[in-house]
């Protein structure tokens, strides 16, 4: 038994660090995967920041109310994207093998969960460094808030990721799915615009998406000394812990099944 769950441990970190090393030497990757989420700042920040000035009285500068809008983003397409390397795996026979081996499957989507949580985790704090640059003052504490809950987010979507690919045997199926479902949720989880007063339909898609809870406290915890308490208020959707027990559950949600799918494999 104590074997046994060594050569699972064992498995798991082989895969977290063939992910890891696999991200880490694909400089292309790395910079696309940033220069993505700042594009986004740069151009939406700049453009709608005249059109949004009267965001929570005037009060509210539209490139800092985007930040964490822009931290979510780097995390949810690292972490979904990176769920394409079970298809890659799949389409040339490392996935195979890897499940002939003398492991539990579940050792299998553990470690692809823990190398994509961990590459998404590292695109987050890479964008995380260009507060100040927004005049965003993030203290320690902050900073480690702020990991923490990237790495929740990063958990929930690489779960997401991984139920996906795992049906999946073609690049091209993964991308059509992963493109329907990633852009309504990122659009829909208030990282570009206040959901408050927006129409019930739109309201019911938010609370359903998984985004929307790691968008609001990402902006709750980087905004906290940077605006008045007052303003906060008008941008928080929900408190914090409800925030952090809804990604829980949504990452069970995702993950169980993505296991159960795993293991019916052939």
């Amino acid at each position: 038994m104590k074997d046994r769950l060594i050569h699972n441990l064992k498995a798991i970190y082989t895969i977290w660090l063939r992910d890891v090393l696999r991200f880490s030497r694909d400089r292309s990757r790395i910079l696309a995967s940033l220069g993505t989420p700042l594009l986004f700042l740069l151009v939406f920040g700049a453009g709608l920041s005249p059109a949004m000035a009267p965001l929570g009285g005037g009060h509210i500068d539209f490139e800092q109310f985007m930040f964490p809008g822009i931290l979510a983003m780097a995390i949810l397409f690292t972490s979904i994207y990176s769920a394409v390397s079970i298809v890659w795996d799949r389409e040339f026979g490392f996935l195979k093998e890897v499940m002939v081996a003398p492991v539990s499957r579940l050792s299998v989507a553990l470690g692809k969960l823990a190398g994509g949580s961990t590459v998404a985790l590292v695109q987050g704090v890479l964008v995380m460094l260009f507060a100040p640059l927004l005049g965003i003052r993030l203290t320690p504490g902050q900073a480690v808030m702020l990991i923490a809950l990237m790495l929740m987010l990063a958990v929930v979507m690489t779960a997401l990721g991984i139920l996906i690919a795992a049906r999946q045997k073609t690049m091209e199926g993964f991308h059509s799915i992963i493109n329907f479902v990633m852009l309504p949720m990122f659009f829909l989880s208030g990282a570009f615009f206040p959901l408050s007063g927006v129409p019930l339909w739109m309201e019911l898609l938010a609370r359903a998406n998984p985004v929307t809870y790691g968008v609001d406290p990402l902006r709750q915890v980087s905004l906290q000394g940077n605006l008045p308490a007052k303003f906060m208020d008008l941008i928080r959707l929900f408190p914090l812990a409800v925030d952090v027990a809804v990604m829980a559950g949504f990452a069970l949600l995702f993950l169980v099944p993505a296991i159960v799918l795993f293991n019916k494999r052939d």
